[in-house]
């Protein structure tokens, strides 16, 4: 909830009601061609600690300190912000759920809503279902796939996949898995996403995905394991592999639309969503490493999320 605006602001007012995003400078190459999720500027202005032009928004005893993840910052009860950073929804809007819209849920949805732009009928293989992967299951089923695969290590992560929309579900230690769901589709997905950050993990989305289909990297790699070896053959069949970052989305656009399908029923949030209140933060950190939860969201002053 913004409480006081710098000068030059006039897009917010204290009082409004804002979830938070990814910064970008809205003005290079990139931005101005509607890419904002790659602007140039972008890694020095969300993990540099600093801001873009390198003076510091914060100080300690005097020193200016590095901070502000994304622009803003972590674990905090006050966030200074860039006004590019923050999106306006209804100040009547659970903000518990809409908290998380700015970075996972908008990087599964905005790939295959606007990086893909699936079409009505056409097949979604997603590798790696945590919230990333079901935001990609949900957004799939929002466009009208025809077959939408998931796959994981997780057996209740995959029926939760299934009641969201997913068509067929398989656990990753299945034999021949590449060879079973190029059977079960005939040939392959008209798209493939790698929500897990391992190099045989995309390999395998890479191989499901049928000639002229794409195949999308959303998932962090580690430093140690971040080389993938592709057969050169398959790409000669008009396979693309594309890197995506945020979904290729325009929070300022995407994120409204994902409000306005979960108050039409249509992106289930609460689903994937649980709450913990502050001082039971390695609590949330621990659920979130042995799966038992998707997207904990941390509640401060006294249940407002901020």
């Amino acid at each position: 909830v913004v409480e006081a605006v710098g000068e030059g602001v006039t897009d917010f007012e204290p009082g409004d009601a804002v979830v938070l995003s990814y910064y970008s400078c809205r003005a290079c190459g990139t931005c101005e061609r509607g890419h904002p999720a790659y602007c140039e500027h972008g890694y020095a202005g969300n993990f540099s600690g600093a801001r873009p032009d390198g003076s510091f928004p914060m100080r300690w005893r005097g020193a200016p300190i590095r901070s502000g993840f994304f622009h803003q910052s972590s674990f905090a009860t006050r966030v200074l912000a860039h006004r590019h950073n923050a999106v306006k929804v209804d100040r009547a809007a659970p903000l518990e759920l809409l908290a998380p819209l700015g970075c996972g849920f908008q990087t599964g949805a905005g790939a295959v809503l606007e990086a893909f732009r699936l079409q009505s009928g056409q097949a979604l293989a997603v590798f790696g279902v945590g919230a990333v992967g079901l935001a990609a299951v949900m957004a799939a089923r929002v466009a009208g796939a025809a077959s939408i695969l998931a796959v994981d290590l997780d057996a209740g992560r995959l029926e939760l996949a299934r009641e969201l929309g997913a068509t067929d579900t398989f656990l990753a230690t299945e034999p021949e898995l590449t060879k079973t769901m190029l059977k079960r589709t005939r040939g392959g997905v008209d798209f493939a996403l790698e929500c897990v950050g391992m190099p045989q993990v995309l390999r395998q989305a890479f191989d499901v995905t049928r000639p002229l289909g794409t195949c999308g990297l959303l998932g962090l790699p580690s430093p140690e394991a971040s080389e993938v070896t592709l057969s050169m053959t398959r790409l000669l069949y008009g396979k693309r592999l594309v890197g995506i970052i945020e979904g290729d989305a325009d929070p300022k656009t995407f994120i409204p639309r994902m409000v306005a399908l979960h108050a039409e029923g249509r992106f289930p949030l609460e689903k994937l969503s649980r709450s913990y209140d502050f001082e039971a933060i390695n609590d949330a950190v621990h659920d979130m490493e042995v799966r038992t939860a998707i997207k904990p969201v941390l509640r401060m002053h006294g249940g407002n999320t901020r």
